[in-house]
Protein backbone atom coordinates (compact mmCIF):
# COMPACT_ATOMS: atom_id res chain seq x y z
CA UNK A 1 0.00 0.00 0.00
CA UNK A 2 1.08 3.71 -0.21
CA UNK A 3 2.56 5.43 1.96
CA UNK A 4 0.22 8.13 2.88
CA UNK A 5 2.46 9.93 5.30
CA UNK A 6 4.99 10.58 2.57
CA UNK A 7 3.57 12.38 -0.82
CA UNK A 8 3.35 14.97 -2.38
CA UNK A 9 -0.45 16.39 -1.01
CA UNK A 10 -1.66 18.66 1.28
CA UNK A 11 -1.77 17.52 4.97
CA UNK A 12 -5.85 18.03 5.00
CA UNK A 13 -5.78 15.64 2.08
CA UNK A 14 -3.24 13.17 3.23
CA UNK A 15 -5.67 13.21 6.46
CA UNK A 16 -8.84 12.39 4.23
CA UNK A 17 -7.31 9.39 2.27
CA UNK A 18 -5.92 7.90 5.81
CA UNK A 19 -9.21 8.50 7.02
CA UNK A 20 -10.96 6.81 4.00
CA UNK A 21 -8.31 3.77 3.33
CA UNK A 22 -9.44 2.60 7.27
CA UNK A 23 -12.96 2.79 6.10
CA UNK A 24 -12.05 1.03 3.44
CA UNK A 25 -10.33 -1.65 5.23
CA UNK A 26 -12.91 -1.87 8.50
CA UNK A 27 -15.12 -2.87 5.67
CA UNK A 28 -13.56 -3.86 1.82
CA UNK A 29 -17.36 -4.75 0.85
CA UNK A 30 -18.36 -1.01 1.32
CA UNK A 31 -18.43 -0.01 -2.27
CA UNK A 32 -19.31 3.89 -1.53
CA UNK A 33 -16.07 3.35 0.76
CA UNK A 34 -14.42 2.37 -1.88
CA UNK A 35 -15.56 4.80 -4.66
CA UNK A 36 -14.94 8.16 -2.00
CA UNK A 37 -11.65 7.14 -2.18
CA UNK A 38 -10.83 6.72 -5.27
CA UNK A 39 -12.75 10.55 -5.65
CA UNK A 40 -10.21 11.46 -3.05
CA UNK A 41 -7.13 10.13 -5.05
CA UNK A 42 -7.67 11.69 -7.93
CA UNK A 43 -8.12 15.20 -6.54
CA UNK A 44 -4.89 15.23 -5.02
CA UNK A 45 -2.72 18.46 -5.95
CA UNK A 46 -5.71 20.02 -7.73
CA UNK A 47 -6.67 16.96 -9.95
CA UNK A 48 -3.83 14.51 -11.15
CA UNK A 49 -1.75 14.75 -14.29
CA UNK A 50 1.61 13.79 -16.02
CA UNK A 51 3.25 16.30 -13.93
CA UNK A 52 1.51 15.33 -10.26
CA UNK A 53 4.27 13.64 -7.85
CA UNK A 54 5.70 10.08 -8.07
CA UNK A 55 4.08 9.63 -4.67
CA UNK A 56 0.18 11.34 -5.42
CA UNK A 57 0.50 8.78 -8.34
CA UNK A 58 1.85 5.81 -6.49
CA UNK A 59 -1.49 6.70 -4.33
CA UNK A 60 -3.98 6.47 -6.94
CA UNK A 61 -2.34 3.50 -9.04
CA UNK A 62 -2.24 1.25 -5.28
CA UNK A 63 -5.98 2.31 -4.97
CA UNK A 64 -7.16 1.78 -8.06
CA UNK A 65 -5.36 -1.97 -8.17
CA UNK A 66 -6.89 -3.15 -4.91
CA UNK A 67 -10.33 -1.94 -5.90
CA UNK A 68 -10.11 -3.52 -9.38
CA UNK A 69 -8.42 -6.41 -7.43
CA UNK A 70 -11.92 -6.52 -5.09
CA UNK A 71 -14.98 -5.68 -7.75
CA UNK A 72 -13.06 -6.93 -11.15
CA UNK A 73 -16.20 -6.83 -13.02
CA UNK A 74 -16.64 -3.53 -12.94
CA UNK A 75 -16.20 -2.26 -16.53
CA UNK A 76 -16.65 1.36 -16.15
CA UNK A 77 -13.10 1.33 -14.01
CA UNK A 78 -11.30 -0.41 -16.06
CA UNK A 79 -11.43 1.78 -18.41
CA UNK A 80 -11.58 5.16 -16.34
CA UNK A 81 -8.12 3.74 -14.60
CA UNK A 82 -6.60 3.38 -18.70
CA UNK A 83 -7.87 6.84 -19.40
CA UNK A 84 -6.20 7.98 -16.48
CA UNK A 85 -2.91 6.17 -17.57
CA UNK A 86 -3.12 7.18 -21.15
CA UNK A 87 -2.97 10.81 -19.75
CA UNK A 88 0.14 10.58 -17.13
CA UNK A 89 1.90 8.07 -18.71
CA UNK A 90 0.77 7.36 -22.60
CA UNK A 91 -0.50 4.44 -24.58
CA UNK A 92 1.58 1.78 -23.27
CA UNK A 93 0.78 1.73 -19.96
CA UNK A 94 -2.80 2.54 -20.90
CA UNK A 95 -2.36 -1.02 -22.95
CA UNK A 96 -1.45 -2.62 -20.04
CA UNK A 97 -4.81 -1.12 -18.31
CA UNK A 98 -6.96 -2.77 -21.02
CA UNK A 99 -5.19 -6.04 -21.40
CA UNK A 100 -5.66 -6.87 -17.13
CA UNK A 101 -9.20 -5.54 -17.63
CA UNK A 102 -10.20 -7.42 -20.86
CA UNK A 103 -8.91 -10.47 -18.53
CA UNK A 104 -10.59 -10.08 -15.36
CA UNK A 105 -14.11 -9.36 -17.31
CA UNK A 106 -13.45 -11.20 -21.12
CA UNK A 107 -16.96 -10.72 -22.17
CA UNK A 108 -17.74 -7.29 -21.94
CA UNK A 109 -18.73 -5.96 -24.95
CA UNK A 110 -18.39 -2.04 -23.98
CA UNK A 111 -14.83 -2.36 -22.17
CA UNK A 112 -13.61 -4.57 -25.70
CA UNK A 113 -14.98 -1.88 -28.47
CA UNK A 114 -13.12 1.25 -25.89
CA UNK A 115 -9.68 -1.12 -26.02
CA UNK A 116 -10.07 -1.44 -29.72
CA UNK A 117 -10.77 2.32 -30.29
CA UNK A 118 -8.06 2.84 -28.28
CA UNK A 119 -5.80 0.45 -30.55
CA UNK A 120 -7.05 2.24 -33.49
CA UNK A 121 -6.03 6.01 -32.36
CA UNK A 122 -2.53 4.59 -31.32
CA UNK A 123 -1.56 1.72 -33.38
CA UNK A 124 -0.31 2.47 -36.84
CA UNK A 125 0.53 -1.14 -37.67
CA UNK A 126 -3.07 -3.02 -39.16
CA UNK A 127 -2.26 -6.24 -38.47
CA UNK A 128 -1.68 -5.50 -34.44
CA UNK A 129 -4.89 -3.89 -34.63
CA UNK A 130 -6.78 -6.63 -36.53
CA UNK A 131 -5.18 -9.28 -34.11
CA UNK A 132 -7.00 -6.95 -31.63
CA UNK A 133 -9.94 -7.42 -32.92
CA UNK A 134 -9.81 -10.97 -33.59
CA UNK A 135 -9.18 -11.53 -30.17
CA UNK A 136 -12.28 -9.67 -29.17
CA UNK A 137 -14.90 -10.94 -31.61
CA UNK A 138 -13.83 -14.47 -30.07
CA UNK A 139 -14.63 -12.82 -26.54
CA UNK A 140 -17.91 -10.98 -27.28
CA UNK A 141 -18.59 -11.63 -31.38
CA UNK A 142 -21.50 -13.80 -30.09
CA UNK A 143 -23.04 -11.06 -27.45
CA UNK A 144 -26.76 -10.00 -28.43
CA UNK A 145 -25.82 -6.52 -27.82
CA UNK A 146 -22.44 -6.56 -30.09
CA UNK A 147 -23.03 -4.73 -32.58
CA UNK A 148 -21.02 -1.81 -30.99
CA UNK A 149 -17.85 -4.02 -31.28
CA UNK A 150 -19.05 -4.73 -34.73
CA UNK A 151 -19.46 -1.92 -36.13
CA UNK A 152 -15.77 -0.36 -34.41
CA UNK A 153 -14.46 -3.61 -36.35
CA UNK A 154 -16.12 -2.32 -39.63
CA UNK A 155 -15.14 1.57 -39.06
CA UNK A 156 -11.35 0.19 -38.74
CA UNK A 157 -11.61 -1.66 -41.94
CA UNK A 158 -13.21 1.75 -43.72
CA UNK A 159 -10.94 3.34 -43.04
CA UNK A 160 -8.44 0.99 -44.20
CA UNK A 161 -10.73 0.68 -48.22
CA UNK A 162 -10.28 -2.50 -47.07
CA UNK A 163 -13.51 -3.45 -49.16
CA UNK A 164 -12.88 -7.80 -48.60
CA UNK A 165 -12.27 -7.60 -45.61
CA UNK A 166 -15.34 -5.53 -44.56
CA UNK A 167 -17.18 -7.93 -46.55
CA UNK A 168 -15.36 -10.93 -44.84
CA UNK A 169 -16.98 -9.50 -41.32
CA UNK A 170 -20.27 -9.23 -42.53
CA UNK A 171 -20.01 -12.95 -43.53
CA UNK A 172 -19.60 -13.28 -39.80
CA UNK A 173 -22.00 -11.40 -38.55
CA UNK A 174 -24.80 -12.51 -40.57
CA UNK A 175 -24.91 -15.72 -38.99
CA UNK A 176 -25.50 -13.93 -35.39
CA UNK A 177 -28.33 -13.76 -33.68
CA UNK A 178 -28.60 -10.59 -32.21
CA UNK A 179 -30.32 -7.37 -32.01
CA UNK A 180 -29.16 -5.32 -35.06
CA UNK A 181 -29.11 -8.56 -37.31
CA UNK A 182 -31.51 -7.04 -39.61
CA UNK A 183 -28.80 -3.83 -40.35
CA UNK A 184 -26.02 -5.68 -41.24
CA UNK A 185 -27.76 -8.21 -43.79
CA UNK A 186 -29.18 -5.68 -45.77
CA UNK A 187 -25.54 -4.38 -45.84
CA UNK A 188 -24.00 -7.44 -46.67
CA UNK A 189 -26.95 -7.80 -49.02
CA UNK A 190 -25.71 -4.82 -50.86
CA UNK A 191 -22.12 -4.95 -50.77
CA UNK A 192 -22.73 -9.07 -51.98
CA UNK A 193 -23.90 -7.56 -55.50
CA UNK A 194 -20.21 -6.02 -56.23
CA UNK A 195 -18.00 -8.80 -55.14
CA UNK A 196 -17.06 -11.58 -57.43
CA UNK A 197 -19.60 -14.78 -57.05
CA UNK A 198 -16.12 -16.58 -56.15
CA UNK A 199 -16.36 -15.08 -52.21
CA UNK A 200 -19.96 -15.42 -52.17
CA UNK A 201 -19.99 -19.25 -51.38
CA UNK A 202 -17.71 -21.86 -50.94
CA UNK A 203 -16.46 -23.62 -53.97
CA UNK A 204 -18.50 -26.64 -54.06
CA UNK A 205 -21.93 -24.96 -53.31
CA UNK A 206 -20.71 -22.55 -56.35
CA UNK A 207 -20.39 -25.80 -58.67
CA UNK A 208 -23.72 -26.81 -57.27
CA UNK A 209 -25.66 -23.60 -58.89
CA UNK A 210 -23.34 -23.68 -61.92
CA UNK A 211 -24.73 -27.15 -62.85
CA UNK A 212 -28.34 -26.19 -61.46
CA UNK A 213 -28.47 -23.06 -63.99
CA UNK A 214 -26.87 -25.42 -66.91
CA UNK A 215 -29.38 -28.06 -66.47
CA UNK A 216 -32.20 -25.75 -66.25
CA UNK A 217 -31.30 -23.55 -69.45
CA UNK A 218 -30.57 -27.26 -70.81
CA UNK A 219 -34.12 -28.18 -69.88
CA UNK A 220 -35.67 -25.38 -71.72
CA UNK A 221 -33.67 -25.99 -75.08
CA UNK A 222 -31.23 -22.88 -74.22
CA UNK A 223 -28.40 -24.42 -76.03
CA UNK A 224 -25.50 -21.44 -75.47
CA UNK A 225 -25.71 -18.71 -72.62
CA UNK A 226 -23.35 -15.87 -72.43
CA UNK A 227 -21.27 -16.05 -68.93
CA UNK A 228 -23.11 -13.00 -67.64
CA UNK A 229 -26.11 -14.80 -68.16
CA UNK A 230 -25.57 -17.95 -66.43
CA UNK A 231 -23.59 -15.28 -63.41
CA UNK A 232 -26.93 -13.65 -63.14
CA UNK A 233 -28.79 -16.81 -62.52
CA UNK A 234 -26.32 -18.33 -59.93
CA UNK A 235 -26.27 -14.97 -57.94
CA UNK A 236 -30.44 -14.91 -58.04
CA UNK A 237 -29.65 -18.95 -56.11
CA UNK A 238 -27.18 -17.38 -54.00
CA UNK A 239 -29.53 -14.52 -53.02
CA UNK A 240 -32.29 -17.30 -52.30
CA UNK A 241 -29.71 -18.89 -49.86
CA UNK A 242 -28.67 -15.48 -48.37
CA UNK A 243 -32.29 -15.10 -47.94
CA UNK A 244 -32.76 -18.32 -46.09
CA UNK A 245 -29.88 -17.57 -43.76
CA UNK A 246 -31.55 -14.19 -42.95
CA UNK A 247 -34.88 -16.18 -42.05
CA UNK A 248 -32.41 -18.80 -39.59
CA UNK A 249 -30.96 -15.89 -37.92
CA UNK A 250 -34.07 -13.75 -37.92
CA UNK A 251 -35.52 -17.19 -36.13
CA UNK A 252 -33.03 -17.27 -33.64
CA UNK A 253 -32.97 -13.88 -32.72
CA UNK A 254 -36.65 -13.89 -32.36
CA UNK A 255 -36.30 -17.22 -29.70
CA UNK A 256 -33.65 -15.50 -27.94
CA UNK A 257 -35.40 -11.72 -27.98
CA UNK A 258 -38.30 -12.94 -24.96
CA UNK A 259 -35.22 -13.45 -22.68
CA UNK A 260 -32.95 -10.46 -23.64
CA UNK A 261 -35.96 -8.15 -23.57
CA UNK A 262 -36.42 -9.09 -19.69
CA UNK A 263 -32.30 -8.61 -18.81
CA UNK A 264 -32.61 -5.08 -16.77
CA UNK A 265 -28.90 -5.12 -15.82
CA UNK A 266 -26.43 -6.78 -18.13
CA UNK A 267 -23.79 -5.53 -16.08
CA UNK A 268 -21.99 -6.16 -12.51
CA UNK A 269 -23.09 -4.14 -9.71
CA UNK A 270 -23.01 -5.07 -5.68
CA UNK A 271 -26.03 -4.53 -5.24
CA UNK A 272 -29.17 -7.39 -5.40
CA UNK A 273 -31.15 -8.07 -8.49
CA UNK A 274 -34.93 -8.90 -8.28
CA UNK A 275 -36.04 -12.10 -8.24
CA UNK A 276 -37.50 -11.37 -11.46
CA UNK A 277 -34.35 -11.03 -13.20
CA UNK A 278 -32.80 -14.24 -11.46
CA UNK A 279 -35.97 -16.49 -12.90
CA UNK A 280 -35.15 -14.73 -16.18
CA UNK A 281 -31.80 -16.09 -16.37
CA UNK A 282 -32.57 -19.02 -15.37
CA UNK A 283 -35.59 -19.50 -18.11
CA UNK A 284 -32.67 -18.48 -20.39
CA UNK A 285 -30.21 -21.16 -19.41
CA UNK A 286 -32.61 -23.49 -19.50
CA UNK A 287 -33.45 -22.38 -23.46
CA UNK A 288 -29.57 -22.27 -24.29
CA UNK A 289 -28.89 -25.42 -23.09
CA UNK A 290 -31.61 -27.42 -24.65
CA UNK A 291 -30.60 -25.88 -27.93
CA UNK A 292 -27.71 -27.78 -27.38
CA UNK A 293 -25.06 -25.34 -28.76
CA UNK A 294 -22.31 -25.80 -26.44
CA UNK A 295 -20.61 -22.41 -27.31
CA UNK A 296 -23.42 -20.40 -26.60
CA UNK A 297 -24.41 -22.09 -23.72
CA UNK A 298 -21.06 -21.54 -22.24
CA UNK A 299 -21.32 -17.58 -23.88
CA UNK A 300 -24.49 -17.20 -22.08
CA UNK A 301 -23.43 -18.63 -18.65
CA UNK A 302 -20.60 -16.40 -18.84
CA UNK A 303 -22.65 -13.04 -19.77
CA UNK A 304 -24.73 -14.62 -16.50
CA UNK A 305 -21.96 -14.89 -14.49
CA UNK A 306 -21.15 -11.13 -14.96
CA UNK A 307 -24.39 -10.00 -13.98
CA UNK A 308 -24.96 -12.72 -10.77
CA UNK A 309 -21.85 -13.18 -10.21
CA UNK A 310 -22.52 -12.86 -6.38
CA UNK A 311 -24.90 -15.48 -6.74
CA UNK A 312 -23.92 -18.99 -5.99
CA UNK A 313 -26.52 -20.66 -7.40
CA UNK A 314 -25.25 -19.84 -11.11
CA UNK A 315 -21.88 -20.66 -9.88
CA UNK A 316 -22.74 -24.36 -8.89
CA UNK A 317 -25.20 -24.78 -11.88
CA UNK A 318 -22.83 -23.70 -14.74
CA UNK A 319 -19.84 -26.27 -12.71
CA UNK A 320 -22.47 -29.15 -12.49
CA UNK A 321 -23.12 -27.68 -16.47
CA UNK A 322 -20.19 -27.75 -17.67
CA UNK A 323 -19.39 -31.19 -16.09
CA UNK A 324 -21.81 -33.13 -17.85
CA UNK A 325 -19.67 -32.07 -21.06
CA UNK A 326 -17.21 -34.58 -22.59
CA UNK A 327 -13.11 -33.84 -21.29
CA UNK A 328 -13.86 -30.39 -19.52
CA UNK A 329 -12.34 -31.14 -16.39
CA UNK A 330 -9.75 -27.84 -16.46
CA UNK A 331 -12.76 -25.79 -17.12
CA UNK A 332 -14.78 -27.47 -14.15
CA UNK A 333 -11.62 -26.82 -11.90
CA UNK A 334 -11.53 -22.88 -13.78
CA UNK A 335 -15.46 -22.47 -12.97
CA UNK A 336 -14.93 -23.47 -8.83
CA UNK A 337 -11.54 -21.33 -8.74
CA UNK A 338 -13.18 -18.20 -9.94
CA UNK A 339 -16.40 -18.62 -7.91
CA UNK A 340 -13.96 -19.57 -4.40
CA UNK A 341 -11.62 -16.94 -5.36
CA UNK A 342 -12.93 -13.90 -6.65
CA UNK A 343 -16.86 -13.56 -6.55
CA UNK A 344 -18.72 -16.12 -3.57
CA UNK A 345 -17.90 -14.80 -0.35
CA UNK A 346 -16.35 -17.35 2.42
CA UNK A 347 -19.08 -16.87 4.44
CA UNK A 348 -21.08 -18.72 2.45
CA UNK A 349 -19.03 -21.97 1.85
CA UNK A 350 -21.07 -24.15 -0.01
CA UNK A 351 -19.18 -23.50 -3.50
CA UNK A 352 -15.54 -24.49 -1.86
CA UNK A 353 -16.82 -27.42 -0.13
CA UNK A 354 -18.30 -28.39 -3.73
CA UNK A 355 -14.87 -27.48 -5.37
CA UNK A 356 -13.26 -29.81 -2.58
CA UNK A 357 -15.47 -32.62 -3.78
CA UNK A 358 -14.45 -32.29 -7.30
CA UNK A 359 -10.90 -31.62 -6.63
CA UNK A 360 -11.38 -35.15 -4.51
CA UNK A 361 -12.89 -36.65 -7.41
CA UNK A 362 -9.92 -36.00 -9.49
CA UNK A 363 -7.72 -37.40 -7.32
CA UNK A 364 -6.42 -34.54 -5.95
CA UNK A 365 -7.07 -35.25 -2.27
CA UNK A 366 -4.07 -32.64 -1.16
CA UNK A 367 -6.41 -29.97 -2.51
CA UNK A 368 -9.15 -31.00 -1.60
CA UNK A 369 -7.62 -31.10 1.47
CA UNK A 370 -6.09 -27.32 1.63
CA UNK A 371 -9.81 -25.89 0.55
CA UNK A 372 -11.38 -27.10 3.78
CA UNK A 373 -8.26 -25.42 5.75
CA UNK A 374 -8.47 -22.43 3.99
CA UNK A 375 -12.27 -21.99 4.80
CA UNK A 376 -11.27 -22.74 8.58
CA UNK A 377 -8.77 -20.32 8.73
CA UNK A 378 -11.40 -17.49 7.93
CA UNK A 379 -14.79 -19.52 9.45
CA UNK A 380 -13.26 -21.53 12.39
CA UNK A 381 -16.80 -22.39 13.54
CA UNK A 382 -17.88 -23.98 10.20
CA UNK A 383 -19.59 -27.10 11.12
CA UNK A 384 -20.12 -28.06 8.01
CA UNK A 385 -16.22 -27.64 6.58
CA UNK A 386 -15.23 -29.17 10.14
CA UNK A 387 -17.49 -32.20 8.94
CA UNK A 388 -16.70 -32.26 5.40
CA UNK A 389 -12.83 -32.10 6.01
CA UNK A 390 -13.25 -35.41 8.53
CA UNK A 391 -14.99 -37.16 6.14
CA UNK A 392 -12.59 -36.68 3.18
CA UNK A 393 -9.75 -38.45 5.92
CA UNK A 394 -12.17 -41.07 6.73
CA UNK A 395 -12.77 -41.76 2.93
CA UNK A 396 -9.14 -41.34 2.10
CA UNK A 397 -6.97 -42.74 5.59
CA UNK A 398 -9.53 -44.28 7.47
CA UNK A 399 -11.36 -43.74 10.80
CA UNK A 400 -8.92 -42.68 13.04
CA UNK A 401 -7.82 -40.00 10.66
CA UNK A 402 -11.37 -38.44 10.83
CA UNK A 403 -11.66 -38.65 14.56
CA UNK A 404 -8.23 -36.80 14.63
CA UNK A 405 -9.82 -33.70 12.43
CA UNK A 406 -12.69 -34.22 15.22
CA UNK A 407 -10.15 -33.95 18.13
CA UNK A 408 -7.55 -31.24 16.65
CA UNK A 409 -10.83 -29.20 16.20
CA UNK A 410 -12.50 -29.57 19.66
CA UNK A 411 -8.65 -28.73 20.87
CA UNK A 412 -8.80 -25.73 19.31
CA UNK A 413 -8.76 -22.28 21.41
CA UNK A 414 -10.72 -20.76 18.13
CA UNK A 415 -13.67 -22.66 17.96
CA UNK A 416 -16.50 -22.23 20.25
CA UNK A 417 -18.20 -24.77 22.74
CA UNK A 418 -21.24 -25.15 20.52
CA UNK A 419 -19.70 -26.26 17.93
CA UNK A 420 -17.74 -28.18 20.08
CA UNK A 421 -20.46 -29.74 21.35
CA UNK A 422 -21.35 -30.99 17.34
CA UNK A 423 -18.02 -32.67 16.30
CA UNK A 424 -17.98 -34.23 19.52
CA UNK A 425 -21.51 -35.81 18.76
CA UNK A 426 -19.97 -36.02 15.35
CA UNK A 427 -17.05 -38.48 16.97
CA UNK A 428 -19.73 -40.68 18.56
CA UNK A 429 -21.69 -41.12 15.75
CA UNK A 430 -18.75 -42.18 13.43
CA UNK A 431 -17.69 -44.56 16.37
CA UNK A 432 -20.79 -45.90 16.63
CA UNK A 433 -21.73 -46.36 12.74
CA UNK A 434 -18.47 -46.56 10.83
CA UNK A 435 -16.33 -48.95 13.71
CA UNK A 436 -19.85 -50.36 15.16
CA UNK A 437 -18.50 -49.74 18.52
CA UNK A 438 -21.68 -48.41 20.52
CA UNK A 439 -20.15 -48.52 23.73
CA UNK A 440 -17.34 -46.53 22.74
CA UNK A 441 -19.53 -44.42 21.15
CA UNK A 442 -21.63 -43.72 24.30
CA UNK A 443 -18.72 -42.88 26.19
CA UNK A 444 -18.19 -40.30 24.55
CA UNK A 445 -21.10 -38.59 24.87
CA UNK A 446 -21.12 -39.37 28.75
CA UNK A 447 -17.71 -38.30 29.52
CA UNK A 448 -18.65 -35.21 27.42
CA UNK A 449 -21.94 -34.10 28.78
CA UNK A 450 -20.44 -31.91 31.96
CA UNK A 451 -18.97 -29.75 29.01
CA UNK A 452 -21.68 -29.76 26.54
CA UNK A 453 -24.49 -29.93 28.72
CA UNK A 454 -25.84 -26.41 27.14
CA UNK A 455 -26.04 -27.84 23.59
CA UNK A 456 -29.32 -28.37 22.43
CA UNK A 457 -27.76 -30.26 19.42
CA UNK A 458 -26.20 -31.83 21.61
CA UNK A 459 -28.97 -33.97 23.48
CA UNK A 460 -30.70 -34.17 20.55
CA UNK A 461 -27.73 -36.14 19.35
CA UNK A 462 -27.31 -38.01 22.15
CA UNK A 463 -30.54 -39.14 22.02
CA UNK A 464 -31.14 -39.82 18.85
CA UNK A 465 -28.11 -42.17 19.65
CA UNK A 466 -29.85 -44.58 22.56
CA UNK A 467 -32.87 -44.50 20.85
CA UNK A 468 -32.25 -46.30 17.79
CA UNK A 469 -29.95 -48.90 19.52
CA UNK A 470 -31.82 -52.16 18.80
CA UNK A 471 -33.10 -54.45 21.69
CA UNK A 472 -35.56 -57.01 22.85
CA UNK A 473 -37.65 -58.18 25.94
CA UNK A 474 -34.70 -58.79 27.70
CA UNK A 475 -32.96 -56.17 27.47
CA UNK A 476 -35.52 -53.30 26.97
CA UNK A 477 -35.26 -52.75 30.80
CA UNK A 478 -32.03 -51.59 30.58
CA UNK A 479 -32.63 -49.44 27.58
CA UNK A 480 -35.05 -47.24 29.55
CA UNK A 481 -32.72 -46.49 32.00
CA UNK A 482 -30.34 -45.20 29.69
CA UNK A 483 -32.99 -43.36 28.30
CA UNK A 484 -34.36 -42.28 31.67
CA UNK A 485 -30.83 -41.08 32.65
CA UNK A 486 -30.40 -38.59 29.43
CA UNK A 487 -33.57 -36.88 30.71
CA UNK A 488 -31.96 -36.61 34.07
CA UNK A 489 -29.24 -35.07 33.09
CA UNK A 490 -30.70 -32.89 31.08
CA UNK A 491 -33.07 -31.62 33.24
CA UNK A 492 -30.15 -31.00 36.20
CA UNK A 493 -27.25 -29.81 33.98
CA UNK A 494 -28.42 -28.10 30.84
CA UNK A 495 -29.40 -24.12 30.77
CA UNK A 496 -31.34 -24.27 27.25
CA UNK A 497 -34.67 -22.85 27.48
CA UNK A 498 -37.95 -24.67 28.34
CA UNK A 499 -39.56 -24.48 25.40
CA UNK A 500 -36.44 -26.17 24.01
CA UNK A 501 -36.29 -29.21 26.88
CA UNK A 502 -39.88 -29.58 26.56
CA UNK A 503 -39.58 -30.36 22.92
CA UNK A 504 -37.02 -32.90 23.83
CA UNK A 505 -39.56 -34.45 26.29
CA UNK A 506 -41.90 -35.33 23.62
CA UNK A 507 -39.51 -37.47 21.79
CA UNK A 508 -39.63 -39.45 25.59
CA UNK A 509 -43.88 -39.60 26.02
CA UNK A 510 -43.36 -41.38 22.55
CA UNK A 511 -40.73 -43.56 23.82
CA UNK A 512 -43.06 -44.68 26.81
CA UNK A 513 -46.02 -45.04 25.03
CA UNK A 514 -44.54 -46.73 22.08
CA UNK A 515 -42.21 -49.21 24.26
CA UNK A 516 -42.68 -48.65 27.28
CA UNK A 517 -43.04 -51.61 29.79
CA UNK A 518 -46.32 -52.31 32.42
CA UNK A 519 -45.45 -49.14 34.52
CA UNK A 520 -45.01 -46.74 31.50
CA UNK A 521 -47.89 -45.01 31.75
CA UNK A 522 -47.05 -43.37 35.11
CA UNK A 523 -43.85 -42.32 34.58
CA UNK A 524 -45.46 -40.67 30.99
CA UNK A 525 -48.40 -38.78 33.44
CA UNK A 526 -45.92 -37.39 36.00
CA UNK A 527 -43.78 -36.10 33.14
CA UNK A 528 -46.89 -34.87 31.32
CA UNK A 529 -47.68 -33.53 34.61
CA UNK A 530 -44.40 -32.00 35.86
CA UNK A 531 -42.87 -30.69 31.77
CA UNK A 532 -46.13 -29.68 30.61
CA UNK A 533 -48.60 -28.55 34.03
CA UNK A 534 -49.49 -25.28 35.10
CA UNK A 535 -46.54 -23.29 36.31
CA UNK A 536 -47.93 -24.51 40.41
CA UNK A 537 -46.14 -28.10 38.70
CA UNK A 538 -44.13 -26.91 36.47
CA UNK A 539 -40.42 -28.44 36.73
CA UNK A 540 -38.22 -27.21 34.46
CA UNK A 541 -37.92 -23.40 35.83
CA UNK A 542 -37.61 -24.65 39.38
CA UNK A 543 -34.98 -27.40 38.92
CA UNK A 544 -31.82 -26.35 40.53
CA UNK A 545 -28.96 -25.64 38.07
CA UNK A 546 -25.75 -27.16 38.11
CA UNK A 547 -22.48 -25.77 39.84
CA UNK A 548 -19.46 -25.19 38.69
CA UNK A 549 -16.30 -25.36 41.39
CA UNK A 550 -19.03 -25.09 44.09
CA UNK A 551 -21.10 -21.76 42.72
CA UNK A 552 -24.44 -22.12 40.87
CA UNK A 553 -24.16 -21.48 36.93
CA UNK A 554 -25.72 -18.05 35.74
CA UNK A 555 -28.82 -18.35 33.13
CA UNK A 556 -27.80 -18.49 29.65
CA UNK A 557 -28.11 -14.60 28.08
CA UNK A 558 -30.28 -14.18 24.82
CA UNK A 559 -27.58 -14.47 22.59
CA UNK A 560 -25.92 -17.33 23.91
CA UNK A 561 -29.01 -19.27 24.38
CA UNK A 562 -29.94 -18.84 20.33
CA UNK A 563 -26.04 -20.28 19.38
CA UNK A 564 -27.01 -22.92 22.03
CA UNK A 565 -30.09 -23.92 20.35
CA UNK A 566 -28.96 -23.51 16.93
CA UNK A 567 -29.33 -25.71 14.24
CA UNK A 568 -26.76 -27.29 11.74
CA UNK A 569 -27.93 -27.95 8.25
CA UNK A 570 -25.72 -29.38 5.59
CA UNK A 571 -24.92 -26.21 3.10
CA UNK A 572 -26.69 -28.19 0.32
CA UNK A 573 -30.52 -27.98 2.29
CA UNK A 574 -30.14 -24.12 2.34
CA UNK A 575 -30.35 -24.60 -1.82
CA UNK A 576 -34.02 -25.20 -2.47
CA UNK A 577 -36.32 -24.57 -5.47
CA UNK A 578 -36.44 -21.26 -6.43
CA UNK A 579 -39.73 -19.89 -6.31
CA UNK A 580 -40.53 -18.64 -9.84
CA UNK A 581 -43.14 -16.26 -8.92
CA UNK A 582 -41.06 -14.43 -6.23
CA UNK A 583 -40.85 -10.84 -6.21
CA UNK A 584 -38.75 -8.19 -4.43
CA UNK A 585 -35.02 -8.41 -4.61
CA UNK A 586 -33.34 -11.47 -3.96
CA UNK A 587 -30.94 -12.00 -1.33
CA UNK A 588 -27.06 -13.15 -1.75
CA UNK A 589 -27.84 -15.21 1.01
Amino acid sequence: MADFNHFGASDEENAEIKKLTLEVEADTDNFESWEKLIRACEAQEGGLNRNSSPQALATLRDVYDRFLLKFPLLFGYWKKYADLEFNISGPESAEMIYERGCASITNCVDLWASYCSFKMETTHTPHLVRELFERAATCVGLDFLAHPFWDKYLEYEERQEAQDKIFAILQRVIHIPMHQYARYFERFRQLAHSRPITELVPADTLARFRAEVEAESAAYGVVSRTELEVERDIRAKIDTLFYELFQKTQDETNKRWTYEAEIKRPYFHVTELENSQLANWRKYLDFEEAEGDFVRTTFLYERCLVTCALYDEFWLRYARWMSAQPDKEEEVRHIYMRAATLFVPISRPGIRLQYAYFEESCGRTDVARDIHEAILMQLPDCVEAIVSWANLERRQSGLDAAIQVYKAQIDSPQVNIFTKAVLVTRWAFLLWKIKGSVDEARTVFLKNVQWYADSLHFWEKWLEFELEQPTNAELESQHAERVKHIFSELLTKSRISSQAKKELFLNYLTYLQERGGPDAMKQFLTIDREIYGPASLAVLDKQPVSKENGVPRAPLDDATRAKAESRYPAYYEYYTEPEPTLQGTASFQ
